[in-house]
């Protein structure tokens, strides 16, 4: 997922694809532990993209927008 378009969500939106990408990223690690993920990476994509969208509020909370 682009910085764009996660700049360009409504803080309730952003805040669902928090939740979103969370979720996913416990599935994600739960199925790896139990070794039924066959591409690790996407652990890696989901952890990406929770950290920008963390960044993203977190900009909008200090009013760092540009």
């Amino acid at each position: 997922m682009e910085i764009k378009e996660i700049r360009a969500l409504t803080p309730e939106e952003l805040d669902a694809k928090i939740y979103e990408l969370k979720q996913q990223l416990f599935e994600y690690r739960r199925m790896k532990a139990v070794g039924n993920l066959e591409n690790g990476n996407v652990v890696r994509g989901v952890r990406k993209d929770l950290a920008k969208a963390e960044t993203v509020k977190r900009e909008r909370e200090l009013d760092l927008s540009k």
